[in-house]
């Protein structure tokens, strides 16, 4: 993780003041910020929950899975009440390499039932909930609103935001920035690093419309069951991936694009991912639906490395803002992360309010030490970048392709090849050297064993 913050932006100098209007303000009310507001307001402190939106969720694009188990820790019951589209009980993952491809498909029923392990929902529904939750709790929602700027005393205590509000500045014992990738906040706080782009993806979704009886037939599943398909190629040499998941009525197709690659290609992301619709493993799955949303955001996926600062004098960062995002090809997950990181600064901020200690930073750290959200980054650390390098992108997809087409292709009246020929083959034919193979097998099994 980075210590070193980038130049601090222009924030806004007043005087301390006698007495805050609330104990915190959460900005942003994604997963994050309304997990955050949600922990304070439950453990009895005033937090305003500013949303640029008319509501939360209004500015958000979805298209994943939401992963329950920290969702049992916030809302125990969460299964039984939240917006559910369908149930995740069959997950692939695909390799593509030209028109060929290669499917690992895994179908488990126990996925089907309570406690469940991931679902597809609308991130416009899911917001809603969630931060009707908070509200519930006491939290005090302020919609169609924007921080403009950090407000901080001469020593540089941050003690609330200005917004673009008539009455202007909210002020605070702590500010949580959930504000998002591109942090206006941390970014004034200097507490981002400046090479944001290098670790920045381009996340870009259509939601096709279908009926309910077509997507249960093309996909295997019945009910509320549904399927949930990561895909690595088809991404016109960018680096990045694809994606695929059932909704009730509809699908979520899409890629991850990083943002270098996409400049050096100059290709638009709605052409790839037409190209990767007509793709003949992806094709039968959406042919004949009606687009009716196209959206586009931006993904932080650099990892553990690629993380700014998460805080100091009053300020925290959670969610997209401090990039708790886990790209790491079998796991492309961040609402999970932003619910845990969110919840635990919430209850960090919360617990120096009660004991009116200084050391909220220290108190985030360690919370999420001890939690997966930074246990499962330090593990993954070296993962994004073996995932978004060009062997894995481009060479190895090609490689897996070869290697099962020679082991299925009947060639009588030849002799079967053995596998380490077939391997051998395949590396010659798509430029990979079995050293560059070890060495990148060797950096997957420290990741992921």
């Amino acid at each position: 993780m980075r210590d070193r913050a980038g130049p601090a932006a222009e924030a806004v100098t007043v005087r301390r003041p006698e007495a805050a209007d609330f104990d915190a303000v959460v900005v942003g009310a994604g997963p994050a910020g309304s997990a955050a507001a949600l922990e304070l307001a439950r453990a009895g402190h005033s937090v305003a929950l500013v949303e640029r939106g008319p509501f939360p969720g209004s500015k958000n694009v979805y298209g994943g899975v939401v992963y329950g188990r920290i969702l049992d820790e916030l809302i125990p019951d969460w299964y039984e009440r939240m917006p559910v589209q369908r149930w995740i009980t069959r997950r692939q993952t695909m390799l593509l390499s030209g028109d060929r491809s290669l499917t690992v498909d895994f179908r488990s029923q126990n996925w089907g039932r309570a406690p469940y392990n991931g679902a597809t929902t609308y991130r416009a529904e899911f917001d809603s909930w969630l931060a009707g939750h908070a509200r519930a709790a006491g939290a005090v929602l302020v919609p169609s609103t924007v921080a403009t700027a950090l407000l901080r005393t001469a020593d540089g205590q941050v003690v609330g935001v200005r917004t673009d509000r008539p009455d202007g500045d909210l002020t605070a014992r702590v500010v949580i920035a959930c504000d998002g990738v591109n942090s206006f906040l941390g970014k004034q706080a200097g507490l981002h690093p400046d090479e944001q782009a290098a670790h920045t993806t381009l996340g870009v979704k259509e939601t096709l419309a279908l009926p309910r009886e077509t997507i249960e037939e093309r996909f295997g599943v019945t009910g509320t069951d549904g399927v949930d398909i990561e895909i690595l190629g088809g991404t016109s040499g960018v680096p990045g991936g694809g994606f695929l998941y059932t909704n009730r009525d509809t699908v979520s197709v899409g890629l991850v694009l990083g943002l270098p690659g996409l400049a050096k290609a100059g290709l638009r992301p709605e052409e790839i991912l037409a190209e990767l619709k007509q793709h003949p493993s992806v094709r039968p799955l959406v042919r004949g639906a009606e687009v009716v949303e196209y959206s586009a955001h931006l993904i932080p996926e650099g990892g553990y490395r690629s993380m700014p600062r998460l805080g100091g004098n009053g300020l925290l960062l959670a969610g997209d803002s401090a990039a708790m995002c886990l790209a790491a090809g079998i796991w492309l997950e961040g609402v999970n992360f932003a619910l845990g990181s969110g919840m635990y600064a919430g209850r960090a901020a919360a617990n120096g309010l009660r004991s009116g200690g200084p050391a909220v930073l220290g108190e985030y750290r360690r919370l999420l030490e001890k939690s997966f959200v930074l246990a499962d980054h330090k593990k993954l650390r070296d993962a994004p970048g073996l995932v978004l390098s060009e062997r894995v992108q481009h060479r190895y997809p090609g490689l897996v392709c070869d290697l099962a087409e020679g082991m299925f292709t009947v060639d009588n009246p030849r002799p079967k090849p053995g596998l380490r020929r077939l391997l051998r083959r395949a590396a010659r034919h798509n430029g990979v050297r079995m050293r560059e193979l070890a060495r990148d097998a060797l950096t997957g099994l420290r990741s992921f064993g």
